[in-house]
């Protein structure tokens, strides 16, 4: 290789050639047209009318003074974990100064192009091939650095350096595809795991807030059904005591007892006629069908439970006359005579 790169023919700067010294001369824009007058440098012509002195005076060298693209040739690197790779480049050159351009070196842009590649060799052997796709921008900024410091002698500048093509062996490439391969089935594990993480921590989530929502709901209508039994009880409450009241008042009123007689004597047909319907089995008294004794003992109790109230208001209000007798004796003899 370094045999081949010694005898491949030095790339050709761009200029208009070497004009013929006839004393009047245009020298072009963006051209530097360096003179030596017998044999020993001048002066620099620059663009525009110049007179020189025809026999004495020749034109040496022209440099041109725009910004010049070479094209590195590829090359074989080996990179620091023994990876051997193609790689080609662009340079991009400018001439700052004709003289050292002239004089300094014999072919500046081949001593540029040679320095590119021994520094792009360099520059690669310290990185590793993983790090070589990922820091390219670093690599041309370092290849840049090195030809500006060599170059400077030679009065021309380094503007950029950017890096084509990188050509892999094919064994590499496989591997390397076999990487890439394995990091994206990693990843899209990975992300199924998160995703299958998230999903279950979203439906213990939502089990919770429902559980959380039932039991509150659940809280709510055991008080609401407890509220609505208390308001319950209350209403049937007053309606007995309602009822009792009424009732109460009507048994102090005439003919009360005999009133009361007679609801006793239906209700008790009423329930002899259901007996046996719900049951084979039925406890009857001995006296079953002796209805006037049922009521008598039914007046009976109701009058056992109401004597001790009557004694205990006779007892409250005070006698008018020693001799008067109590409206609620009278109504206890008078359902006693009944009773009896």
């Amino acid at each position: 290789l370094k045999r081949a790169a010694r005898l491949a023919p030095a790339p050709c700067r761009w200029n208009s050639g070497l004009p013929v010294n006839i004393g009047v001369l245009f020298v072009p824009q963006q051209e530097a047209w360096v003179v030596e007058r017998m044999g020993k440098f001048h002066r620099i012509l620059e663009p525009g009318l110049n007179f020189l002195i025809p026999l004495l005076d020749r034109i040496r060298y022209v440099q041109s003074l725009k910004e010049i693209v070479i094209n590195v040739p590829e090359q074989s690197a080996v990179t620091l974990d023994n990876v051997t790779l193609q790689i080609d480049g662009v340079l991009y050159l400018r001439v700052m100064d004709p003289y050292k351009a002239s004089y300094g070196v014999e072919d500046p842009e081949y001593a540029v192009t040679q320095l590119a590649q021994t520094t792009m060799r360099s520059e690669l052997g310290k990185l590793s091939l993983d790090r070589v796709f990922r820091e390219r921008e670093s690599l041309n900024a370092s290849i840049v650095d090195a030809i500006n410091q060599a170059s400077d002698c030679w009065g021309i500048r380094c503007l950029r350096y950017e890096i084509k093509d990188i050509h892999v062996p094919p064994r590499v490439k496989e591997s390397m595809q076999m990487q890439v391969e394995a990091e994206r089935r990693k990843r899209a594990t990975v992300l199924e795991s998160e995703g299958t993480r998230e999903s279950a921590i979203n439906v213990a989530e939502g089990q919770k807030q429902a559980q959380i929502l039932a039991s509150e709901a659940e809280k709510a209508e055991q008080i609401n059904k407890a509220a609505g039994e208390a308001n319950a009880m209350l209403v049937k409450a007053r309606a007995k005591a309602e009822a009792i009241q009424l009732l109460a008042a009507a048994l102090a009123q005439q003919h009360g007892n005999a009133a009361a007689s007679l609801s006793v004597a239906e209700q008790y047909v009423n329930a002899f006629s259901k007996i046996a319907k719900d049951s084979n089995t039925v406890l009857l008294p001995a006296n079953t069908g002796d209805v006037t004794n049922m009521v008598a003992q039914a007046l009976g109790i109701y009058t056992t439970l109401t004597k001790p109230q009557a004694v205990k208001t006779q007892d409250e209000m005070p006698p008018a006359h020693e001799d008067s007798r109590s409206p609620a004796t009278e109504m206890l003899k008078a359902e006693q005579g009944s009773s009896s």
